[in-house]
């Protein structure tokens, strides 16, 4: 399958008639004769190894030229023109942005041309964006892990987190972020998280925008955007093979927090080559990678559990081909396969489980990309680009059972084998009901564990196999298309125009599936039969709770949703003299479809019931999306600058097509089934766990609104430095919500007492079931942030240096990093519009919630750079400092007033949302990478240590008052480890 869609992938670009330009950079300038003039008719050649032919441009009448659309990598420019000496100068080209490459040409005097290498710069006279970038070669000497999170780190003002699944913060929450990798938005949809994770040796070039965006690439980030570009082949055959080791005997003693520590043992073998198909005309790279991760769970009160596993083997192909100078095609296609057996062990919700019960999960992850571009003339080309991201998610039992399951009355459950019927809580005995003790006698001696005071067997825990949606079928899909069009226009006055077209569709297929019979309860005649069901006053002996989608006469067993969005981008850079102005706006045009409805204006709600079916469920026009994006530079000495920027951002990431669809009335019921003494079934209870819901109308599309300004100092030709303050609020946010919640909870002046939908009940009752919540606009819900950024960057022949210190505030009232109900969760997948917020007693923004936000980091700096060494060798380092996160006490009984009140604690806020913090934290890593000639081959071999100083700072403070723990951290920065790294380059 593999090579089918690889030599698939070759036919499609060597057919190919235009492709992308925003995988690609640029380089401009001015050449100059030494008295300052302008020379025009220079002609610019740029040559590089990834570049299979090299690109030729002549200069304007102002000596000014363009190369647009360059492949990035390390580029020689050679400049000439009769009668003036030759001029070579090195450039690097990175991923989206422009490089300056200025040069003076003097009087043909020399037999030989002079070169200039190009000096790294943090001043852009072009450009309002605060935006950074790294090279293969600097990742490499850095010490920097496998994944591709690990890079973030390296991101000037963007905290630095232990968490494996939420994104950093950096203006905004950690859901707020986009993530490309190869221009493929692999951003999760509906969690806004990081979805894949490539290898970071496969990386060329990352670049990363935090701020001050054009109206280009589709920017629609509430946070930063990073993207990266791979590796390519070149006219030159080479490959290279990497084994990376990190055991636990290489690995600090790990703090103990209320979660279960493991010894862990960690691999990383890769193969790449890459070389010419066609000599200056077709390239090829390709790569194949595979991560091992192995621990033994520690035993738990039933003894030994199962190791847990995780493999992943992915491989990588690409192609680069210039059929013409003039263009430049690229297509990749990934795959990943990952498996993993005992994941569920290892938390103290598992410590009473047998080794059975665990669940485990496969996620099969493609990525593919068709992009190239078409320079027409010097002053314009055209780009196409299309992508396809696929991630399915398939959480499975580690030892599923062939068990027929049935609602039919008189259906027998096997009561000698509960054990391999489902997932068996085994009850405790209850002082005074001798009955119900002596019927659970027989399974507690069967199935219980043995007490090490008493060496007795004792109730409590639970034994089976994973039983309730432990078959859980959770696949997306992104389908992406887009097209631009950019022309130069003028020469004193000149106007860079860009033009951009782009649709895509967010899919999710959802199927959740019991084990068995689900999960068992043993009742023992301790309760009757409902009343409104059939069995009503009947003993129960048995209960099994399991999901609706596991019969085979299930309404509808998959629930698919839409997120179909369109953006149109117009964006005018001016250049005047020593000013740049940049004018642009994005609009966009989303479509939430759900599933279960049909579209029908004739009726009151707008929709008829018709299971299974697709509608519409609501749409956001574009003249609500409306982004402009404004700024200003002016280099005031023809090298130093000033800038600003305004700039609005409407952030595309939501669950609401799939949390509010309407048939998930059908298939997220939970079905209770009722037994008898002897297994035999007497009755169902169907009991809904979740409900489609309406929106509420003419909402306004949550936007993030920014103001920039700064300026950026070349204080040396090798030292550069910035300096910017940023602004960021947020506003407009949808959560769902109880459609009186403003009656009930008794919202503040000026909130209005009324009803988001006035008439909800009658729609209700027209459509047929629904929920009592609502997609709504929540009154006042807003956050703020405050920037202040110092960076600086020193490069030489064989060093590079950058540091950068941040001040921040962010606060607000709408905190989407903290909806869990407990904080070690809080490093998981929620939802955007369809979380804990707005639900009930204490969850509503008037509660407390005003406040520091989870991702507030009052102070963070860092510093990283390598020295590449005379022999051979590069030494890298890495330092971190930053504030610790705010937390605050959560105590239900601050909400005893409300009637809804329970004793959960989750985000019931007894102080102002931040009102403590935890402890700040530092941290220095090291990397030391040696190379040695061997027969022809270079060997390298590589050593990182990370956490030198072993700081393992607790962190997700336990904030609810009535636990034992309240106020301790439940986990901690994780302790120092070494890792170690032999390859083979050829």
């Amino acid at each position: 399958m593999y090579f089918r869609r690889l030599a698939f992938c070759l036919i499609a670009i060597v057919t190919a008639a235009t492709a992308l330009a925003q995988q690609t950079g640029s380089i401009s300038g001015k050449v100059a004769a030494t008295d300052g003039s302008g020379l025009p008719g220079v002609t610019v050649e740029a040559r590089s190894n990834v570049l299979p032919q090299p690109r030729v441009t002549t200069t304007d009448t102002n000596g000014e030229y363009q190369l647009p659309a360059l492949q990035p990598g390390t580029y020689t420019l050679t400049f000439t023109l009769g009668g003036m000496q030759t001029m070579n100068r090195r450039a690097e080209v990175i991923i989206r942005q422009n490089t300056t490459a200025d040069v003076r040409m003097g009087v043909q005097g020399l037999s030989e041309a002079i070169t200039v290498t190009a000096e790294s710069t943090l001043v852009d006279k072009t450009s309002q964006a605060i935006q950074s970038g790294l090279t293969s070669q600097q990742i490499q000497a850095l010490p920097v892990g496998q994944q591709y999170r690990d890079i973030i780190k390296l991101t000037p003002g963007v905290q630095q987190t232990p968490e494996a699944l939420r994104g950093p913060s950096a203006g905004g929450n950690g859901q707020d972020n986009i993530y490309l990798f190869d221009g493929v938005n692999v951003t999760w949809p509906q969690y806004g998280t990081l979805a894949a994770e490539p290898a970071s040796y496969d990386i060329a070039q990352v670049s990363v925008i935090k701020g001050g965006a054009k109206a280009t690439d589709f920017n629609r980030s509430g946070g930063f955007t990073i993207d990266s570009v791979s590796r390519s082949g070149t006219n030159k055959l080479a490959g290279q093979v990497s084994f990376q080791l990190q055991n636990h005997g290489m690995t600090a003693s790990q703090k103990v927090g209320q979660t279960t520590t493991f010894q862990q043992d960690q691999s990383w073998g890769s193969v790449s080559l890459g070389g010419p198909i066609l000599a200056d005309r077709l390239f090829f790279y390709g790569s194949y990678y595979r991560p091992e991760v192995k621990r033994n769970n520690v035993a738990n009160v039933y003894g030994a559990l199962p190791q847990y596993r995780s493999t992943r083997n992915e491989e990588f192909g690409k192609l680069t081909f210039t059929p013409t100078s003039a263009l430049l095609i690229n297509g990749s296609y990934r795959t990943s396969r990952h498996t993993e057996k005992g994941t569920s062990f290892g938390s103290a919700s598992t410590q009473f489980n047998t080794a059975t019960t665990g669940v485990g999960g496969k996620t099969n992850l493609d990525i593919g990309a068709l992009e190239g571009s078409w320079v027409i003339n010097s002053r314009s080309y055209a780009s196409l680009k299309l992508t396809d991201f696929r991630n399915l998610n398939h959480s499975v039992p580690d030892f599923p059972v062939n068990v027929a399951v049935s609602t039919a009355v008189g259906t027998h459950l096997d009561i000698n084998n509960l054990d391999q019927m489902g997932q068996v809580f085994i009850p405790i005995p209850i002082s005074g009901n001798q009955p119900f003790n002596d019927f659970i006698a027989p399974f507690i001696a069967k199935y219980g564990y043995i007490n090490p005071a008493t060496g007795a067997r004792v109730g409590g825990g639970t034994v089976g196999v994973a039983g309730l949606d432990s078959l859980d079928f959770d696949d997306f899909f992104r389908k992406n298309g887009q097209i631009a069009y950019n022309l130069t226009l003028g020469t004193n006055i000149a106007h860079d125009v860009h033009v951009g077209y782009q649709r895509y569709t967010d899919t999710e297929r959802l199927n959740r599936l019991s084990n068995g019979w689900g999960n068992i309860s043993i009742i023992g005649g301790r309760s009757n039969c409902p009343s409104n069901t059939a069995c009503k006053g009947q003993p129960i002996f048995f209960q099994a709770s399991i999901g609706q989608a596991t019969f085979g006469n299930t309404p509808v067993r998959t629930i698919h949703s839409d997120l179909r969005s369109q953006n149109i981008e117009l964006n005018d850079t001016i250049h005047m003299g020593n000013w740049s102005l940049n004018a642009g706006v994005i609009a966009g045009n989303d479509t939430f479809y759900g599933q279960g409805l049909k579209n029908d204006s004739s009726t009151l709600s707008g929709y008829t019931l018709c299971p299974g079916c697709k509608y519409r469920m609501y749409n956001i026009p574009f003249k609500k999306m409306i982004q402009p994006r404004l700024g200003a530079t002016w280099a005031y000495n023809g090298v130093d600058t000033v800038y600003a920027s305004v700039a609005r951002y409407n952030p595309a990431v939501s669950s609401l097509p799939r949390a509010a669809s309407w048939d998930r009335n059908f298939t997220t019921r939970t079905i209770r089934v009722y037994f008898d003494k002897n297994g035999d079934l007497i009755g169902i209870d169907p009991l809904r766990s979740s409900s489609g819901k309406l929106f509420v109308q003419n909402m306004d599309p949550r936007e993030i609104k920014e103001y920039l300004v700064g300026t950026a100092q070349q204080i040396t030709s090798r030292w550069s430095g910035r300096l910017y303050g940023r602004y960021r609020k947020g506003d407009h946010f949808w959560e769902d919500t109880n459609n009186t919640a403003r009656i009930d909870y008794n919202a503040p002046a000026p909130i209005p007492h009324d009803p988001y939908i006035p008439d909800l009940d009658a729609k209700r009752a027209q459509i047929g079931s629904g929920s009592s919540y609502v997609i709504a606009q929540l009154d006042g819900a807003f956050t703020k942030y405050y920037e202040a950024t110092m960076e600086s960057e020193w490069r030489g022949n064989k060093t590079f240096v950058r540091g950068s210190y941040t001040w921040s505030h962010y606060y607000g009232n709408f905190d989407q990093d903290k909806t869990t109900g407990c904080p070690p969760c809080n490093d998981f997948l929620t939802f955007i519009g369809s979380s804990n917020i707005a639900d009930g007693a204490g969850h509503q923004l008037w509660d407390n919630k005003y406040g520091l936000m989870h991702g507030d980091r009052r102070h963070l700096l860092k510093v990283y750079g390598a020295y590449f060494l005379p022999w051979s060798a590069s030494a890298g380092a890495y330092a971190v400092y930053q504030s610790g996160q705010p937390w605050e006490p959560w105590d239900y009984t601050v909400y005893n007033k409300y009637p809804d009140n329970d004793t959960g604690e989750t985000i019931k806020f007894a102080e102002p949302a931040g009102s403590r913090r935890a402890p700040s934290h530092h941290q220095l890593d090291l990397d030391y990478t040696q190379n040695i000639p061997v027969a022809g081959l270079n060997l390298q071999l590589s050593a990182d240590v990370f956490n030198l100083f072993d700081k393992q700072t607790g962190y997700a403070i336990q904030p609810k008052v009535h636990s034992a723990s309240f106020g301790q951290p439940t986990s901690y920065w994780q302790p120092r480890r070494f890792q170690l790294a032999a390859r083979i380059q050829f």
